[in-house]
């Protein structure tokens, strides 16, 4: 019997808990990932690379090889973190004989040594401050394209500090998302971080043919973005999967022309992330519209948001101005109104999605433009749709990223009549054929109106 044999034999009639080889579970990619020595490191994969599988083999085995360790697995939602990994923790534990205790109410396995795994979800910015105070040992985030923006503050402001305990361990896993923006992205670019690849090629557990088999299925080739990204790993930017079309080329200015305008506020009340405030101008007989100044101030009083809109108020004098009145808004709307006089109309959020495709429409035409690196021009390359959620009939907006200045635009944007205006066509050069041609259209039309005047007795 080799001495690994006889390892798992002594495990199973005595209760000792001896750190299963890892080599046995993983394949070489997953393995060189887990073993690199780097405090800090991230992996970029693509779809059933065996990333999730890495996880589970490299904190149980922290778990039981580190004593009285606290080791952490986590994903977007708690929901996820139960169907996805905790089966397979639970199946290593009894495969192996590790003799850890499930918790199913608090999704934990507990380990003889004292050791504890816990499978978390940060569905949003309040969850993550459940994770404060922790001595970690190692923690994974998995499918990390997929967290919206705090997923910085859980990193910097949360997980590092946890690590210092034990000179902890941070691995970040996913795979890359249809932009090539956002924290995760800038950390793939980070020299500071041990990076690694592998892709689905790379499982032995994967059937042959199943690449091809998902090109017939889909009607595509491999050029398709999101092939590229979900089978390939590479980061392919997908514009169909971004709700709003913002293209630089064609809605970036510098400079307002100088003419009359007018000057609109919309402004999305932030409650666990930020107030947005949006100034937009129009003329009355112009097609565009600008971006003009955008705030955005999180985790402020209603006293400092009146002082905002009060300043701008005075700076631009608005013709009107939209908020969103939803759940407490509408309290606050309220209370800024009778106490400081300043007018407000709801925005209609119930026809939001219809407002977006004609916003849309207006960013595709260049009748929209905002100033070069505004929050706007960068948030409308990380708000996407959720294709798993979104039907043929109804599309859902991706809560992975969430923008407050998108939603204070579109507000002002359906006030600013600017979308709406139609030009007149240039009247035709006199002596040329469309010229007697308009001149004759108007005497016929000046005599038809006469005569029916006349019928009607309204004629003297």
């Amino acid at each position: 019997m080799d001495k690994t044999s006889l390892f798992r034999e002594l495990q199973k009639r005595h209760g000792v808990s001896v750190p299963f080889a890892l080599k046995e579970y993983l394949f070489r990619e997953q393995l060189a990932f887990v073993q690199d020595p780097a405090p800090f490191k991230i992996a970029v994969t693509t779809r059933r690379a065996g990333k999730s599988t890495s996880c589970v083999a490299d904190l149980t085995f922290t778990a039981v090889d580190n004593p009285n360790s606290v080791c952490l697995y986590i994903t977007l939602s708690r929901k996820n973190a139960k169907r996805l990994v905790w089966p397979e923790f639970k199946r290593l534990n009894k495969k192996f004989h590790l003799r850890g205790i499930p918790n199913e109410s608090d999704l934990s396995i507990t380990y003889l040594n004292g050791s504890v795994i816990y499978l978390l979800g940060a569905k949003d910015r309040s969850s993550i401050e459940d994770m404060r105070g922790l001595p970690v040992k190692k923690a994974y985030l998995d499918e990390t394209q997929s967290f919206p923006a705090y997923i910085k503050d859980l990193i910097d402001d949360v997980i590092g500090p946890s690590l210092m305990d034990h000179a902890g361990t941070l691995c970040v896993i996913g795979t890359p998302g249809p932009v090539p923006v956002g924290y995760f992205y800038d950390l793939t670019k980070n020299p500071e971080w041990s990076h690694h690849f592998w892709s689905w090629k790379e499982n032995p557990y994967i059937p042959p043919g199943m690449l091809d088999r998902e090109l017939k299925r889909r009607g595509v080739t491999v050029k398709d973005p999101s092939i590229q990204r979900e089978w390939f790993g590479k980061w392919v930017i997908d514009r169909t999967s971004l709700v709003f079309q913002y293209d630089s080329a064609i809605n970036d200015y510098t400079e307002l022309p100088k003419a009359e305008w007018t000057f609109i506020l919309g402004i999305d009340l932030g409650f666990d992330d930020a107030d947005a405030l949006a100034v937009l101008a129009y003329q009355e007989f112009g097609d565009t519209t600008y971006l003009v100044e955008e705030m955005i101030t999180p985790h402020q009083d209603i006293t400092s948001l009146r002082k905002q809109i009060d300043k701008l108020q005075k700076k631009y004098d608005f013709s009107r101005i939209v908020i969103d009145t939803a759940g407490l808004g509408k309290k606050i709307t309220e209370e800024i109104s009778k106490r400081y006089k300043i007018p407000m109309i709801p925005a209609d959020k119930s026809r939001k999605l219809e407002y977006i495709e004609l916003f849309n429409d207006t960013l595709r035409n260049g009748k929209f433009k905002a100033k070069p690196f505004s929050k706007l021009s960068q948030d409308c390359n990380k708000v996407e749709w959720d294709r798993d959620k979104s039907t043929p009939d109804k599309k859902i907006i991706s809560d992975r990223f969430h923008s407050d200045i998108c939603d204070a635009v579109v507000y002002a944007w359906k006030e600013a009549y600017a979308y709406a205006f139609e030009k007149k066509p240039d009247s035709p050069k006199p002596g040329t054929s469309e010229y007697f041609k308009q001149q004759e259209d108007e005497m016929f039309d000046g005599e038809f109106e006469r005569i029916s005047k006349i019928e009607n007795g309204e004629d003297d």
